[in-house]
């Protein structure tokens, strides 16, 4: 009688025929008893898309006060000004960082994605929107928000591979529609001059966003945010010097107030909390978080700068909610069932 044919335990095949030394049937193997590390790494998974979940979220939070504190700021300063400010603010904090923890710098491989992530989000997107605000307000601003979920979205599906479902993509345009639908409501539909920096702005933005979070699975998030805050540095020590002595300046508490956050707050714990819930959760269902960023920059308007808030608002902000939880639902089922087809690999009996 064969071990590998036969349900007797292999233990009662020995003391049959102590002359015979059975070898371990890999079929036996893999039905006496299921192995234990699938569980615990669905449940590990689950865990680490939850606190990916939180922080891309805190990241949106942050990010949604960019725009009213940039109005702050511009009450101190021109945009070029505070646009090189705030980057080299933001650099001196991160190169200080990076100093007290001793992190050897980026392998040369990884200098031009740093790079993009610097040039759009560091210095492109600060900019433009900031370009942007000094003829439209923080509600038409928003429109630019409304559209990056859906475009980091896309852009991540072709640098990183990333599949999303098509309920993903089907939340995610209808997410898309509601925001642009309920911004371009609340600027009264009319398109302004700003409107060229503002699409721009959302190009390179995505573009930021899409290598950082590619980035941020190779290093820890708050060094990708880091490095590219340290690589423009001595760009905006020139262009602070440029600028400065061409725009006026007139400190105010507003002016300071919005140049610390921009520069502390959005550049840099902002976009180190949102690299890693990008890193954990992948860069398609981080993205359409931020379609609650609008309502958010909306809310803020509202309470600092005074700007109206129609009564369209509550209804816009169940339909964004909804599309993000289909699409959180639609990524955590797809995420699962990656999980399950590489534990099947793992635990899978092998052939001699």
């Amino acid at each position: 009688m064969r071990a590998e044919n036969s349900a007797t335990p292999s233990s009662a095949i020995a003391v049959a025929d102590p002359a015979v030394t059975p070898r371990p049937s890999s079929t036996a193997a893999s039905s006496a008893a299921p192995p234990a590390a699938p569980p615990a790494a669905s449940s590990g998974a689950s865990s680490a898309g939850r606190s990916g979940t939180v922080l891309a979220g805190l990241g949106v939070v942050a990010f949604s006060l960019t725009f009213p504190a940039t109005a702050w700021g511009l009450e101190s300063f021109g945009p070029w000004s505070l646009v090189a400010l705030r980057s080299v603010l933001a650099a001196l904090v991160a190169g200080g960082v990076l100093l007290a923890a001793r992190v050897p710098p980026p392998a040369r491989r990884h200098w031009a994605g740093l790079a993009v992530v610097g040039g759009g989000v560091v210095v492109g997107f600060p900019l433009l929107t900031t370009l942007a605000l000094q003829t439209s307000t923080t509600s038409h601003a928003a429109v630019v928000v409304g559209l990056l979920p859906l475009t980091t979205a896309v852009l991540g599906s072709l640098r990183t591979g990333e599949r999303p479902s098509h309920v993903f993509w089907i939340a995610a345009l209808a997410g898309a529609a509601v925001v642009i639908a309920f911004t371009v409501q609340q600027s009264g539909g009319a398109l302004t001059t700003g409107d060229l920096y503002l699409f721009g702005a959302l190009l390179v933005c995505a573009a930021g966003y899409t290598e950082g979070g590619r980035l941020a699975r190779v290093m820890p998030g708050w060094q990708v945010i880091g490095w590219a805050l340290v690589l423009c540095l001595p760009l905006a020590v020139a262009g602070s010097l440029v600028a400065l002595p061409l725009e006026p300046v007139h400190l105010n508490a507003h002016g300071v107030l919005g140049l610390v956050w921009v520069a502390a707050g959005s550049t840099f714990l902002g976009l180190y909390v949102w690299y890693r819930g990008m890193a954990a959760i992948g860069v398609a269902r981080a993205s359409q978080l931020q379609l609650a960023q609008p309502l958010l920059t909306l809310v803020w308007s509202f309470l600092l700068l005074g700007e109206e808030l129609s009564a369209a608002a509550p209804v816009a902000a169940v339909a964004v909610l909804v599309c993000i939880a289909a699409t959180q639902r639609a990524g955590r089922r797809a995420g699962r069932e990656a999980g399950a087809v590489r534990s099947g690999r793992e635990s899978g009996p092998t052939r001699s």
